[in-house]
């Protein structure tokens, strides 16, 4: 057995062609759960369920989020409500009380529907108000994702992190932004002073992920701060880490990285933004796989290969220099 750490889309598209390496079967996947919001009430948790719909062939591998040949009749109709009475679209954050009443694992994240200003396709809200009816009917976040899994016909076991509330906050000199009004309201611009897992101290992981974590390990092309952070700022996750063999994959090449915000992140958390400085954050990781063009020195064992992800047959490129790279350390 595998357990992947995922963030992101750097996981889900690792593994999109990686079946002849690791099977779903014996692999386990545990999401980030520190992206998660509550909007209009209902809990949507984007990294579980890329990865649940990527194993389930239904996917948008266009945008690596959300359902192949969706529909946003809902999604549409809120914003002509919200432009008709002069609302807007922008995210629309509960004040300070209403963030720690109801439901818990809502907790620091909770948004108005007004306006919606996430892209929330009719069947993905399916998805997202199936999950939430379960955990209004007792189910942990773990015991709700199962759930989902069997929906979806899902093989590989898919965990989140923590069945305890672990908001990712961004602090700017506008103030606070939950992670995803940062990144998708606000298109990752505002400037960054330093990024909070607000919970994280109070959370542990949960029993399943525990026991994953017990076999080797691979880390995701994610990016280090908000994608693993949230995972890495729970003390007894990082306990296990260190204790197991790990495996991490770049999301840079030397100081060029693939996608997303992870170098401006790591900039404004005191990190170098490269391939050194994704080491230096995972001192627990005992190789790396860089890509062919990355010149980096690791005091560790290094696996090479063009780590670009861009189709299934990259994947299974990719994860043939990881299961090289865990043949180092295990």
């Amino acid at each position: 057995m595998v357990t992947f750490l995922a963030g992101g889309t750097g996981t889900p598209k690792l593994l999109h062609g990686a079946a002849a390496t690791f099977s779903p079967a014996e692999t386990t996947v545990v999401a980030n759960t520190g992206d998660d919001i509550e909007l209009a009430g209902h809990l949507v948790c984007p990294d579980l369920d890329t990865q649940l719909f990527a194993d389930a062939g239904e996917l948008d591998t266009e945008t690596w989020w959300g359902l192949a040949d969706e529909t946003t009749e809902t999604h549409d109709a809120l914003h002509e409500f919200a432009e008709r009475a002069g609302l807007g679209t922008d995210p629309r954050y509960l004040d300070a009380e209403a963030q720690t009443s109801g439901r818990r694992l809502a907790r620091w994240r909770r948004f108005s529907g007004v306006g919606e200003f996430m892209l929330i396709g009719d069947r993905d809200r399916a998805v997202h108000l199936t999950r939430t009816g379960r955990l209004d009917e007792g189910d942990t976040l773990t015991e709700a994702t199962a759930v989902l899994r069997e929906a979806l016909g899902v093989e590989r076991r898919i965990l989140p992190m923590s069945d305890d509330p672990v908001a990712t906050i961004v602090h700017t000199p506008d103030g606070e932004q939950h992670f995803q009004e940062w990144w998708v309201a606000n298109s990752g611009e505002p400037a960054v002073e330093t990024v909070e897992f607000r919970g994280a101290d109070d959370a542990e992981p949960t029993p399943e992920v525990t026991e994953a974590l017990a076999e080797p390990v691979v880390v995701g092309p994610s990016n280090p701060v908000t994608s693993l952070g949230p995972m890495l700022a729970m003390e007894s996750f990082r306990d296990d880490l260190g204790s197991t063999p790990v495996v991490a994959v770049s999301p840079f090449v030397g100081d060029e990285v693939f996608s997303g915000p992870a170098g401006k992140l790591m900039a404004a958390t005191g990190r170098e933004p490269s391939t050194a400085g994704v080491a230096t954050a995972y001192e627990f990781a005992d190789a790396f796989v860089l890509d062919s063009e990355d010149g980096t020195d690791l005091a560790r064992p290094v696996v090479r290969t063009d780590t670009t992800l861009d189709t299934p047959e990259d994947s299974a490129r990719v994860a043939r220099a990881v299961e090289r790279a865990l043949g180092e350390v295990t």
